[in-house]
């Protein structure tokens, strides 16, 4: 069994023949010089290099690991691999937080980090709700809609854009209701985008850009693992869950260019771009979430290259039409030790990407849909949303990292998962 190293952290700063290294070991134990500038990220730095060294088993020592402190740490320290443990400091309490976050992030991880040949759309859907079936047995219910039945529901984005897979689009409806009454209100409604394998279509992305595409149903990850962990601290709240999973391929019966779909609520929309596939999967979702009267009404999707440049990998892009809506997600985002930031979303983006032949084209046919891609495609999402509703749609530029970076290992981060179980609470 390895022996774990025990890691404290500290505001002196090393030994001079340590030299400008944040770290410093000492037989069996290490310090994190802490510089004062932004010590959960240079905590977060500091788990990369210790893990790095081949440092598998660590506990963390001391009374200034609060629980922030502590995640942060576990965020830089996890891998795609098993067969690392992080052993928490504090009391109870503080480690039972910690194990909740660190099973929810988990599972979330697992989902986006499995290969595209074990998830398929329906594997995806049947795996969350297992999942959160296994934390609140007799509280939830779930229906799959899948393949040719999801035109019987006039969800014709998640079918348009998932009939080009010999593996059917699917469409995970789950109720998690305490009460167990039929009349409870739904409190808040979750939609995530579960696209498992993008190709582009027949827009098609590179070797190099689709090297990573596993990882789009990475919006549908981060809100079930979201629900879990706000289940596992006690969630008492109705809560909906919409999971919108397809494969975008290519083949003789999948979508092209020039269609037209003609969704639920009348809206059409020519098909410009099939790489712009997660905005049509997402349009239904929308539509079944405002259907359940909700008033809160999340999503969350690795939506546009176009929010992934403007905040990079270190945040999540926010948009809502309600000012107050992104203010809460950033209070909530800071409480938790993630990031998010808002980007604009003004009526007149529903009108960036037209067409001669439906209401709306799905983007614009230019590169990357043009500038202005990731607020054109939120709002493009807010022709689905009830108008009564308030409503916070995150671009999830930092759930899946390419590369081992200095802030995360390669992979799904979970990175959004404790923001939604927040506002979710």
């Amino acid at each position: 069994m390895t022996s774990s190293i025990n890691i404290h952290l500290t505001l002196q700063q090393p030994e001079s023949h340590w030299g400008n290294s944040d770290i410093s070991f000492h037989s069996d134990s290490a310090k994190i010089h802490l510089n004062g500038q932004d010590n959960l990220r240079q905590i977060q730095m500091a788990a990369r290099k210790i893990r790095s060294q081949g440092i598998n088993a660590v506990s963390l020592q001391g009374d200034s690991w609060d629980i922030n402190n502590q995640w942060a740490f576990y965020q830089g320290f996890a891998t795609a691999k098993s067969g690392f443990t992080v052993e928490w400091y504090g009391d109870d309490k503080i480690q039972k937080s910690l194990e909740h976050r660190r099973e929810s992030a988990s599972f979330a991880r697992q989902l986006v980090n499995a290969t595209p040949e074990e998830l398929s759309p329906v594997a995806l859907a049947e795996a969350a709700a297992e999942w959160l079936q296994s934390l609140a047995p007799n509280k939830i219910t779930s229906t799959i809609i899948k393949g040719e039945a999801l035109l019987e529901h006039q969800w014709v984005g998640i079918h348009g854009v998932g009939r080009g897979s010999e593996r059917p689009p699917a469409l995970l409806e789950l109720d998690f209701n305490p009460s167990g009454k039929s009349d409870t209100p739904v409190e808040v409604a979750l939609v995530g985008k579960g696209i498992t394998f993008d190709s582009g279509g027949y827009s098609i992305k590179s070797s190099e850009g689709m090297l990573g595409m596993k990882a789009d149903m990475g919006g549908a990850a981060t809100v079930t693992g979201a629900l879990g962990l706000a289940i596992k601290n006690g969630l008492n709240k109705r809560i909906k869950l919409f999971l919108c999973c397809a494969e975008n391929l290519i083949s003789g019966h999948a979508y092209k260019l020039g269609d037209v779909l003609t969704y639920k609520n009348g809206t059409t929309v020519e098909v410009v771009n099939t790489d712009a596939e997660g905005r049509l999967v997402l349009a239904d979702g929308l539509q079944a979430a405002s259907e359940t009267g909700a008033p809160l009404i999340i999503n969350a999707a690795t939506l546009t290259g176009a929010a992934y440049n403007a905040v990079g990998t270190n945040y999540n892009a926010i948009f809502s039409p309600q000012t107050e809506m992104l203010d809460l997600a950033r209070e909530k985002a800071t409480a938790v030790a993630e990031r998010v930031w808002p980007l604009p979303m003004d009526p007149w983006h529903k009108d960036m990407c037209p067409s001669p032949y439906a209401d709306t084209a799905n983007s614009r046919p230019v590169k990357g849909g043009g500038a202005g891609g990731a607020s054109n495609a939120a709002a493009f999402l807010w022709r689905f949303v009830r108008d009564d509703a308030k409503w916070l749609h995150f671009d999830l530029a930092g759930a899946f990292s390419d590369n081992n970076s200095p802030l995360w290992a390669a992979g799904g981060t979970a990175h959004g998962v404790l923001t939604i179980a927040e506002l979710i609470k």
